[in-house]
């Protein structure tokens, strides 16, 4: 069931919430979080019942495992590192099976010659963000950081149907005390939570949703052996570039709307990513949660910054090559993380490089500032080839496309502008695939994020969000103005639902 359906929007949502507020105006607190798990589980297995033969069993386990790791009068329990180790093993190879499986035989045959057969293996949907979310729960329980032990908010921590499928990757200091209150949720979390939820829509259905039409019939000419001359290939690369920023962080504002209607905050995920100035500083604003996980329970224990420059270097590019092969089982993927991991490992060095030899230069200036901009952008966007290739050899034939060598070519859009260059004949007309991509992209520079917009803020706490910024003329209100503003916004993403498209990050 997806956010942009009417299934989910008219039917599941609104009963969803009937039951729940019903439950608290009651007084039946307890009952209200057993309602909302109960029809998380039903979300869930709308995708498919069998999931839920995965997902409940894997659940229960994971909690029993819990039971046994959380220190009792300050002690760790007898055996509690090696309960660690085997959780951690079930949890890791249950992702393995089902994400890797088959990317591991199909190399094994091409590498060794080998004609080894497994029947496709069909990827629970979500498994990648719930497995990391019950990772996080067992090595925060061995060391002591788990509050409290309850099957119910533990249940509803797993199955929570806005974060459930692909993210935000929420911490459990940040949602279970949530889901500890009484009473009956403020009619603040309403306006504010349908406002969010309306932006995300619109980011999905009309922005994203239009980018795509342009990104994905050139990526998938590629593959298919075409050759894309560079405004083309270019514009296949923009527009996949500002269709993916629209999609996920659409997803994240509708999950994290949805969440508020119960009056539960999520953290946020997104704080306008391509005004990054260093490819630090985007992932401290692209996918937050993910950039969050993967710096506490793997750059860390790894060795952090702790161990010398070198070793410091390494951890990042294996932070970031297990970061890719989190989202896939595919080259391409690994290839993304190397060098997202590379572009870290570069933006640090350059950085204590500058501060050993040119100590006390200050903040850039604004064209120094632009150009890093400009640099990181670039650096983000020859990476995202890759994620979106089916292959390497495709994102490298892309790659090539940009750089110039199979020539220019005109759009007919644009063929008055230059006769004498020779006219495209791509899949579609780049030009236009250019304008949209330059505006969407413009709106990811220059407008507020959502934060900014609504004043949201994620969960109090040590691990919580706090990435608002007042933008006073844009500043969203309970209003008249803004209440027609937003449903007309959501009265025309609604209208163009009609052709559902999946959100990118499901497929991880």
């Amino acid at each position: 069931m997806l956010f942009s359906s009417y299934a989910f929007i008219f039917l599941f949502l609104p009963l969803t919430l009937l039951l729940f507020h019903g439950l608290r105006r009651a007084g039946l607190d307890r009952s209200s979080i057993l309602s909302l798990t109960a029809m998380s589980l039903f979300f869930y297995g709308w995708w498919s019942p069998r999931y839920l033969l995965l997902l409940v069993p894997l659940m229960l386990a994971n909690f029993a495992f819990a039971t046994r790791l959380v220190p009792r009068s300050g002690k760790k329990p007898p055996g509690a590192k090696a309960m660690l180790v085997l959780g951690l093993a079930g949890n890791i190879a249950v992702l393995g099976y089902f994400k890797y499986a088959n990317f591991f035989v199909d190399n094994l045959n091409d590498l060794l010659g080998f004609d080894l057969f497994l029947a496709k293996v069909i990827l629970p949907i979500g498994i990648s963000f719930f497995t990391f979310q019950k990772i996080a729960f067992l090595v925060d329980a061995y060391h002591g950081r788990v509050e409290r032990l309850d099957l119910l908010d533990y249940s509803l921590f797993v199955t929570f149907f806005p974060q459930l499928i692909a993210g935000p990757i929420v911490h459990h200091s940040e949602v279970m005390p949530q889901f500890r209150k009484t009473g009956a949720v403020p009619a603040a979390c309403f306006a504010l939570g349908s406002t969010i939820f309306a932006v995300g829509l619109a980011k999905k259905i009309l922005l994203a949703d239009t980018a795509a039409l342009f990104a994905s019939p050139q990526f998938s000419a590629v593959a298919a052996g075409a050759k894309l001359d560079a405004l083309a290939a270019w514009s296949a690369a923009l527009a996949y570039t500002a269709q993916l920023y629209f999609d996920f962080s659409g997803y994240s504002d509708m999950a994290i709307g949805a969440a508020l209607l119960f009056g539960i905050r999520l953290p946020v995920n997104f704080a306008s990513p391509y005004k990054a100035e260093s490819i630090i500083e985007f992932w401290r604003r692209w996918h937050i949660t993910l950039s969050r996980f993967l710096r506490d329970y793997l750059y860390i224990p790894l060795g952090g910054n702790r161990k010398g420059r070198a070793r410091r270097y390494v951890n990042l590019i294996v932070t970031m090559l297990l970061g890719g092969l989190w989202h896939g089982a595919g080259w391409t993927f690994v290839v993304w993380g190397v060098l997202h991991g590379s572009y870290l490992a570069l933006n640090n060095g350059w950085r204590a490089f500058r501060a050993r030899f040119y100590p006390g230069t200050g903040s850039p200036n604004l064209p120094g500032r632009l150009l890093s901009r400009a640099v990181t952008f670039v650096a983000v966007v020859i990476a995202w080839v890759f994620f979106r290739s089916e292959d390497v050899g495709s994102a490298m034939e892309m790659l090539r496309a940009m750089a110039g060598v199979n020539g220019f070519a005109m759009p007919a859009s644009l063929a008055s502008i230059a006769p004498h260059l020779p006219k495209a004949h791509g899949p579609v007309d780049s030009g236009a695939a250019l304008l949209v991509a330059g505006i969407l992209l413009v709106l990811s520079w220059l407008a507020p994020n959502t934060q900014q917009l609504t004043g949201y803020v994620g969960p109090s706490g040590a691990y919580g969000s706090n990435e608002a910024v007042a933008v006073p003329v844009a500043r969203w209100t309970v209003s008249p103005r803004w209440a027609v503003a937003l449903g007309c916004l959501f009265g025309i993403a609604v209208m163009l639902m009609s052709k559902v498209s999946e959100f990118i990050y499901f497929q991880f």
